[in-house]
């Protein structure tokens, strides 16, 4: 699977959380501006760019994004270590975005984290698995996440939803020490805003036969990058250090967009840090 973000797509976005112009970073890169913006678009340039002076200038890590400009993709993974744990993916206008299904392999409960454009996807494998989808938990509310929730609350209209958006009544909202039991598993919250204001990463842990933890991440965090926040970028960094990269090195972490990696893959490998 490709990177969510290829080069260009990490330099207008650190652009626009440092408030860099065009000019400014064009410069620096030894770029015309048509030749940034073709970059910025494609993440193709024909010549060489200065990373070294770029980066700085847009508080990226100049190593590491060149790496990601020369193909850098986290290491693959078998889910299997995982058992009961799909990444589901579904596609809209060129949109790919992934939700995530859990369950307990003893009792059958499950939970979803987002929906995706489609509910569908999700409801075949509950029947598929023979499962008891007890919770959904939203990690934001940006269409291409909750599209399928009616579909999802058609179907089990007592699912219990957890969620950040400040709209949603007090009982579906996320309390900081909540902790919810799905069989052995365990699920608790932590807040991320920046990309969105109602970000919450989840974690799940409890695995059998001792699997690292899973964070469901949203677009907090992408392998190699990280969801766009260009009027709230550093609190968006200062949550993703404190919520999610202070997690253990082999937490799984699962975005709503692109490939999975782990905590030390992206301590290790993501510009932005």
């Amino acid at each position: 699977m490709n990177l969510e973000d290829h080069a260009g797509d990490i330099i207008r976005k650190a652009r626009a959380m440092a408030g860099v112009s065009a000019g400014a970073a064009a410069t620096a890169a030894g770029l015309s501006e048509a030749g940034l913006a073709a970059f910025e678009d494609s993440g193709e340039v024909a010549g060489s760019i200065q990373f070294a002076a770029l980066a700085p200038l847009l508080q990226l890590n100049p190593g590491r994004l060149e790496a990601v400009a020369k193909g850098w993709l986290p290491e693959g993974k078998d889910l299997g270590a995982w058992r009961e744990l799909r990444q589901i993916s579904t596609t809209e206008g060129g949109n790919t975005v992934h939700c995530y299904l859990v369950w307990d392999e003893v009792t059958r409960e499950a939970a979803v984290f987002d929906t995706g454009w489609d509910a569908g996807p999700v409801l075949k494998l509950v029947e598929e698995n023979q499962l008891q989808l007890k919770h959904l938990f939203i990690t934001h509310t940006h269409h291409d996440h909750v599209a399928g929730m009616a579909g999802i609350r058609d179907h089990f209209p007592n699912i219990h939803l957890h969620t950040d958006a400040r709209s949603a009544p007090p009982q579906h909202r996320n309390r900081r020490n909540d902790c919810i039991h799905l069989g052995s598993l365990r699920i608790t919250n932590r807040d991320t805003p920046g990309h969105a204001e109602d970000g919450v990463t989840y974690l799940v842990g409890n695995w059998p036969e001792d699997a690292p933890h899973v964070a469901i991440v949203g677009d907090a965090i992408f392998a190699g990058s990280m969801g766009g926040a260009p009027q709230h970028g550093e609190l968006a960094k200062q949550k993703i250090r404190e919520q999610i990269l202070s997690l253990p090195a082999d937490t799984l972490l699962c975005p709503g967009h692109g490939p999975v990696s782990t905590v030390a893959e992206e301590k290790q490998h993501n510009p932005f840090f």
